[in-house]
């Protein structure tokens, strides 16, 4: 990998709040993320945080992350990650969770968020391990679209008829 490459990767996860991550399992799942040291880091697992079941996600595996441009939102480099699940309470954790944890201000938990992620969550690095798959001037053909995901929900309904005449009344008397 070149230092240019280096510099995209991380550039990029820098500056994006949102990454996407492809495991060997399912379909790739946007997480947020900081970057420190050299690999992008994620917390999630438990009941409060994001999920990161069906990705796959083990020490020592691998995994595929996408980041988008801050400013357009398209894709802007894919590369090949290796993961790193950081022990609980070791010294690299307790460095890691206090970077995620500067990011994560809306926790219902906050002051004592680290210990809830020691004992219910996975904090895992996802570490550089090649060149870039897709980059500026190596992206593939095509939209890349992947196909929805199964869902329960449904279409809207038509809306009622008495209901423009009541928001156009409600605008009215508002003096809108």
């Amino acid at each position: 990998m070149t230092l240019l490459d280096q510099a995209l990767i991380e550039e990029a996860s820098k500056k994006s709040g949102l990454i996407w991550v492809r495991g060997p399992e399912g379909p790739a799942r946007s997480l947020w993320h900081v970057w420190h040291d050299g690999a992008v880091c994620v917390v999630g697992g438990g009941p409060l945080e994001q999920p990161l079941d069906g990705l796959g996600l083990t020490d020592g595996g691998t995994a595929t992350v996408s980041v988008r441009s801050k400013d357009k939102g398209g894709r802007l480099v894919v590369w090949p990650a290796r993961v790193v699940e950081l022990a609980p309470r070791g010294e690299r954790w307790e460095t890691v969770v206090g970077e995620l944890r500067s990011k994560r201000l809306n926790a219902p938990d906050f002051p004592t968020v680290a210990e809830r992620w020691a004992s219910e969550c996975r904090v895992l690095r996802l570490e550089p391990a090649g060149a870039p798959v897709q980059k500026p001037g190596a992206m593939p053909d095509g939209s890349q679209a992947a196909v929805p995901a199964p869902t329960p929900a449904t279409t809207r309904r038509r809306i009622p008829a008495g209901l423009p005449k009541l928001l156009f009344r409600r605008r009215r008397q508002h003096g809108t």
